[in-house]
């Protein structure tokens, strides 16, 4: 099964999305044990909404292109994990450990897991 983690941090809080040296070797260590135990596919952070963010919204058949930053969004995803696991209790064991590298800093995090669509859920049944 795959999930994938988000983490979600206050867009309009610039310490958030500059990590210190200490933070950024955790996290390190933390994506490092991941690749090795064969979990992680992929991972990365996102820049905060300031930098290179756009946001397409489409309501009754029109779309509409807003660039950022987003003054009516505090929290967004500022990063994600992709990870191969048997199932969610383990999804949520890795999420757990994410969440706790950032409460080890003292900073306030939530951490979404949700388990992927894959091709054979979205199948008719027969």
């Amino acid at each position: 099964m795959r999930f994938m983690l988000m983490h979600k941090l206050d867009d309009s809080n610039p310490e958030l999305w500059s990590p210190t040296p200490d933070f950024i070797a955790r996290m390190g260590a933390f994506m490092e044990e991941a690749v090795k135990s064969g979990v992680l596919l992929s991972g990365e952070g996102l820049r905060p909404s300031s930098v290179d963010a756009g946001r397409i919204t489409v309501t009754g058949g029109k779309s509409t292109v807003t660039d950022g930053p987003y003054a009516e969004t505090k929290e967004l995803i500022a990063g994600f994990a992709l990870m191969q696991v048997r199932d969610k209790a383990e999804a949520m064991e890795w999420g757990r450990r994410f969440a706790d590298l950032f409460a080890e800093t003292g900073v306030d995090v939530e951490v979404d897991v949700r388990r992927v669509t894959e091709w054979e859920d979205l199948a008719p049944a027969s």
